[in-house]
């Protein structure tokens, strides 16, 4: 690939290179009260993350030191992202909807040496026992591309404004081994096993440019940034990827609902964004389907797909009229509206990964997707199928099917600071266990059943798949939401949260329910089926790719 041969594999050099290359072009921009604004163009990007690097050095910041970002989705937050990388430095990025404990305790279990925080968060961390270490509070950055960068530092409860005039890279202590840690990323996942995972950039910068094996990014793309970018995929495919091939992006001054989104399409007209399966679904749930299947066209075989064309350029209108590549990944997608999705042609590709891969794994390209499958693996990275003990308890043990398992140079280094999950991590030859259970189709696709740690055993040994069961469940139009499980006594229940056209039904819910319950269970095996529904009032507590967090109730 190309680009591949021209592209550092460091942080800074990344940076460094795509400035000096794309100059003047508008690399990051902010939305904010239905208007485009901060503006900071490639050769800004560069000057700017310099003086912060600088700084970082200045208060005393060392090659190999940590340093916090804990800050909302918005152009300085790149600018922190590579000002730590030449400094030297290691970035930990941090969820904001991390709480104040999880905070805390991730400063201290990779001692952190400084911080760099949003004005908005800098309250809440220097209320947290942290007001001891240096923290850098980032502000709007000026537009005068002539001016010195003035920052604010606070120390022991002192804030004081600072000025860094203009610096070079041989000002800065950046790091040109492109194996040498480069950041570490605290997962929160679905088992509630929070772990520091340890990326190099080659681990990062691999995984961008193996992105562009399925889209090509073009400097002309405008892309549209949904999701944290203290999370991987994020981070990887919606802001380092986008940067080697000069494209612009846009961040939103406002959490991510489809009520903030979709006035956001309009305004920016997006060509590009990575997302997860819930924005979609999301849309088509409460705008297009109930349109649909109330259309006398929909209703009329013969007139059905003139009923979904015209649906489908509705949905690309309501994204801005001009998508050309939507992204989804990091949870499966919904079986009916994928069907819709392949039916209208829509730009889209699924795709799969997890942090500890940097994160992508495999994926599909644009008007090529398998249907119900995740794809192939980009070049560089290879995936195989391992045996997984559990599977073989029923004596019908499919030899195709078992644990994903990925080795390419996206692996991560390990677990920080944790030398024995690290060992667990990786197979006796090396490859990373992901955790997942997957198998290949006769194309060589693979496919995802869920999480290994999910499955249930039934009574003889069977194997269950609580996500296949959850699919089910939410092609339900009662059905928002599903968590399946297994009961003290070994039964499968569902937990799940109910539609607003199911709450509306009142009285008719519970009849509705066992109808539903019927109709899910006939679709499953004899040792598969659901026993007992209940119904949750609250939402479900997610990961940030709006995975349940499975942990935290069963």
């Amino acid at each position: 690939m190309e680009q591949s041969k021209q592209t550092p594999f460091t942080l800074s050099g990344m940076c460094l290179a795509s400035s000096a290359k794309y100059k003047e072009k508008t690399a990051f921009s902010m939305l904010r009260d239905n208007r485009i604004c901060g503006k900071i163009t490639y050769t800004m990007m560069g000057k700017l993350s310099l003086q912060i690097g600088s700084l970082l050095n200045q208060i005393n910041v060392k090659s190999g030191d940590r340093v916090l970002i804990y800050c909302e989705n918005c152009p300085e937050w790149p600018l922190a992202y590579f000002g730590i990388s030449f400094a030297g430095a290691v970035s930990v990025p941090v969820l904001t909807g991390f709480s104040a404990e999880q905070i805390k305790n991730i400063a201290a279990h990779c001692g952190i040496s400084a911080a760099i925080v949003s004005r908005a968060l800098a309250e809440k961390f220097l209320q947290n026992d942290l007001s001891d270490i240096p923290a850098v509070i980032i502000d709007s950055m000026s537009e005068d591309k002539d001016s010195n960068l003035e920052i604010s530092i606070s120390l022991n409860g002192y804030e004081k404004r600072v000025c860094i005039p203009p610096v070079n890279e041989h000002s800065t202590c950046l790091c040109d081994d492109p194996d040498a840690l480069a950041t570490i990323i605290y997962t929160s996942g679905t088992q509630g096993n929070s772990k520091g995972v340890m990326l190099s950039g080659r681990n990062l910068i691999s995984s961008a440019l193996s992105s562009l094996f399925f889209i090509k990014l073009l400097p002309s793309d405008r892309l549209l940034s949904a999701l944290p970018l203290s999370h991987s995929y994020e981070c990887s495919l919606g802001l380092i990827a986008p940067l080697i091939c000069g494209s612009s992006i846009t961040y939103l001054d406002r959490p991510p609902s489809p009520s903030v989104l979709l006035p956001a399409f309009k305004i920016l007209r997006p060509t590009v964004i990575t997302t997860v399966p819930l924005l979609i679904e999301k849309i088509y749930s409460n705008a297009i389907a109930p349109k649909l299947q109330a259309s006398r066209l929909y209703k009329l075989k013969v007139t059905r797909p003139l009923a979904r064309w015209i649906a489908g350029r509705k949905l690309l209108s309501a994204l801005g009229g001009k998508m050309r590549f939507f992204g989804i990944g990091g949870a499966p997608l919904s079986e009916e509206v994928e069907k819709f999705l392949n039916s209208i042609r829509f730009p889209y590709a699924h795709g799969y990964g997890l942090t500890e891969a940097a994160p992508l794994v495999a994926g599909n390209k644009l008007f090529k997707n398998t249907f119900r499958s995740v794809g192939s693996a980009p070049a560089g990275v290879k995936i195989r199928i391992g045996e997984c003990e559990s599977l073989f308890a029923d004596g019908g043990y499919d030899p195709g099917e078992g644990e994903i398992q990925v080795t390419g140079p996206n692996v991560m280094m390990g677990y920080y600071n944790d030398e024995k999950l690290t060992a667990e991590a990786f197979t006796c030859d090396g490859w990373l266990r992901t955790g997942d259970l997957g198998w290949f189709d006769k194309k060589g696709k693979l496919h995802i059943r869920g999480r290994l740690k999910a499955l249930i055993l039934g009574p003889s040994g069977e194997n269950i798949y609580p996500e296949e069961i959850e699919n089910l469940l939410s092609a339900s139009h009662l059905v928002e939401e599903s968590l399946v499980y297994s009961g003290k006594k070994g039964e499968i229940v569902a937990l799940v949260i109910l539609s607003e056209a199911a709450k509306s039904a009142a009285g008719a819910v519970e009849h509705a329910l066992e109808e539903l319950r019927a109709f899910v269970n006939n679709k499953l095996a004899a040792f598969s089926r659901i026993n007992k529904i209940i119904i949750k009032n609250d939402p479900f507590e997610k990961t940030p790719t709006m995975k349940i967090k499975r942990y935290l109730y069963v």
